[in-house]
C-alpha cells in the first residue's frame, strides 16, 4: 500500500463543522455517522428517480413508448456522464487545493435540490415535460456525483488503512437502507396505481395526490429533494473538514487545474493504478446503464406498474444493504479486487440471464405460459427469473462500488486523496455515457430493449480482463 500522512490540521479544537484535524486516521462516532449519512442522503434519487419510479413513469407516461423512452433516458444518462468527465477531475483537484470539502459539497446539494424539484413539472400533456424531466435527471445526476468526489476523498481522514473497506461498505449499505425507506414511504403512501387510484398498501395517496395525473411519481423530484436537505445536515454539523488552505481562491484553481495534468502524469507512472482506473471506467459503464434502464426494462418487457416495480426495489434494495454489508467485510479480509472481480463475473451472468428472457420464454428455448388475471404478482415464470436476477444484481453492486473506492484509498496518499478520487470519479465517468449511449443507439437500431443486457455482457467481460491484471490490493 501506498499511504500517505494526512494533510496538515489546524491547531484548533475539533469543533462541530469546523476545519479539524483527523491526522490519526480516527475520527469520533459523530463525524463518521455524517460521512456515512451522505450516502443516505442522496440515495433517494438514484433509487426514486433514476430506477424505480420516475424513469419507468418517463417511459410509460411521457415518452412516445417504452423502446423510445429507453432510448431517450440513455441519451440523458450519457450527457451527464461526458459532463461528468469533464468535471470530476478539475473540482477533485481544486478541492485539495482549497482544503475543504464541505463547501463544495454544499454547492452541489443546492443544484441537486433545485434540478431534482424540477421533475414535478414533467406531467403528462405539458409542453416541454419530456426536456423538463431528461434536463432535471441529467443535472441532478452530476450534481450528486460530483458531491460524491469530494465526499470520497474525506476516507482517508476518517479511518486508518486497515478500516477502509468497512467504512465504504458500511456507507453503501446505509445509502441503500435510505433507498428502501424512501421507496416505502412513496410507494405506500404517495405513488399511486393510476387504474385503482390507491397506493401499495391500499390508502389513498397522502396530499391529495392526483393519481391520474401521476403525480405520486413526480412527487418523487421534490421527495429526493427535501429528504437530501435534511440527512446532509449531520455531515456539516458532526464531520470535521480538512484544514482550509492559504491559497486565494483563484490561485488555489490554477493549482487544481495545474494538478489535473500532474496527477494523470503521476498516475501514467504506476502501471496497475492505470489499468485499475481503465477497469473501472469500463465497468462502471456498465453498471450506470443497468440501474438505468432496470426499472425501464421491467416495464417495457412485462408490463410492470407502479406496485411490481415498487417491490421489485424494495427487495432489490434489502439484498443491496446485505451485500454492502458482508462485501465490506470481505475487502478488509481478502482484498479489493477479489471481491470486485467476483462482483464483475456475477454481472456478467446476470446480464446473460436477463437476455435470455422474453414474456413468453426463459433460458430462450423453454417456453412459459403467459401470467392470467389473478396471479399476482410476478405471476409468469420469466417475470420470476427476472426478480430474481434482479435480487443478485443488488447483492453485489454494493460491494463493487464500494471496493472500488476502498482500492483507490489504499493506493494514494491521503493528503492527495481529492485529486486521485477525482480521478476515479473520472475513470468512472469519462466513458459512462458510452454504455448508455450503445445501449440507447443498439435498442433503437434493433427495436428491442433485449439489446441492452447483450451490450452490458461486452462491458463486464472487457472490465474483468483489464482488472485481472492489476497486483491485488
Amino acid at each position: 500500500m501506498n499511504i500517505g500522512s494526512p494533510s496538515p490540521a489546524t491547531t484548533a479544537s475539533p469543533q462541530a463543522g469546523d476545519d479539524a484535524s483527523t491526522a490519526s486516521g480516527s475520527a469520533s462516532r459523530p463525524a463518521i455517522l455524517g460521512w456515512l449519512l451522505f450516502d443516505w442522503a442522496c440515495q433517494p434519487f438514484f433509487t426514486l428517480v433514476t430506477t424505480f419510479v420516475f424513469a419507468p413513469y418517463f417511459a410509460a407516461a411521457l415518452a412516445p413508448d417504452p423502446v423510445a423512452g429507453q432510448s431517450l433516458w440513455g441519451f440523458a444518462t450519457a450527457a451527464a456522464g461526458l459532463v461528468l468527465a469533464v468535471l470530476s477531475p478539475i473540482l477533485g483537484s481544486i478541492a485539495d487545493a482549497t482544503g475543504p470539502k464541505k463547501p463544495w459539497i454544499a454547492v452541489c446539494g443546492l443544484v441537486l435540490f433545485a434540478s431534482s424539484w424540477i421533475l414535478w413539472h414533467a406531467a403528462p400533456g405539458v409542453p416541454h415535460a419530456i426536456p423538463i424531466a431528461l434536463v432535471g435527471f441529467a443535472v441532478g445526476t452530476v450534481a450528486v456525483e460530483v458531491a460524491a468526489v469530494f465526499n470520497n476523498a474525506m476516507i482517508p481522514h476518517l479511518v486508518p488503512p486497515e478500516r477502509f473497506g468497512r467504512l465504504s461498505g458500511t456507507g453503501w449499505a446505509i445509502g441503500y437502507l435510505g433507498g428502501l425507506v424512501s421507496l416505502v414511504i412513496v410507494l405506500g403512501f404517495l405513488a399511486a396505481n393510476p387504474e385503482t387510484g390507491r397506493t401499495f398498501l391500499g390508502l389513498d395517496p397522502l396530499f391529495g395526490l392526483d393519481p391520474a395525473s401521476r403525480e405520486g411519481d413526480r412527487v418523487t423530484g421534490p421527495f429526493s429533494a427535501i429528504w437530501f436537505l435534511v440527512f446532509i445536515l449531520p455531515l456539516f454539523l458532526f464531520t470535521p473538514d480538512i484544514a482550509r488552505s492559504t491559497l486565494s481562491p483563484g490561485a488555489a484553481i490554477r493549482q487544481g487545474l495545474a494538478q489535473v495534468r500532474s496527477t494523470i502524469a503521476d498516475a501514467r507512472r504506476h502501471r496497475g493504478l492505470v489499468r485499475f482506473l481503465v477497469a473501472n471506467m469500463v465497468y462502471q459503464d456498465a453498471l450506470v446503464a443497468l440501474f438505468a434502464f432496470g426499472g425501464i426494462y421491467g416495464a417495457g418487457v412485462f408490463g410492470w406498474q407502479a406496485v411490481e416495480l415498487g417491490v421489485f426495489g424494495i427487495l432489490l434494495t434489502v439484498t443491496g444493504t446485505l451485500g454492502a454489508l458482508v462485501g465490506g467485510r470481505l475487502d478488509d479480509r481478502f482484498g479489493a479486487k477479489p471481491v470486485i472481480m467476483g462482483s464483475i463475473c456475477v454481472l456478467a451472468f446476470v446480464c446473460l440471464g436477463v437476455l435470455s428472457l422474453g414474456r413468453d420464454h426463459i433460458f430462450f428455448v423453454i417456453p412459459t405460459v403467459p401470467a392470467e388475471p389473478g396471479d399476482g404478482l410476478y405471476g409468469s415464470a420469466p417475470e420470476k427469473v427476472f426478480l430474481a436476477l434482479g435480487l443478485v444484481i443488488g447483492s453485489v453492486a454494493g460491494p463493487l462500488q464500494a471496493s472500488a473506492r476502498s482500492m483507490l484509498a489504499r493506493l494514494v496518499p491521503a493528503q492527495e486523496a481529492g485529486r486521485y478520487f477525482g480521478l476515479l470519479a473520472l475513470s468512472g465517468k469519462v466513458t459512462s455515457f458510452l454504455a448508455p449511449l450503445a445501449v440507447a443507439v443498439a435498442t433503437d437500431l434493433f427495436r428491442t430493449q433485449a439489446a441492452g443486457p447483450a451490450v452490458l455482457i461486452l462491458f463486464y467481460l472487457a472490465g474483468g480482463w483489464l482488472l485481472s491484471g492489476v497486483r491485488r490490493v
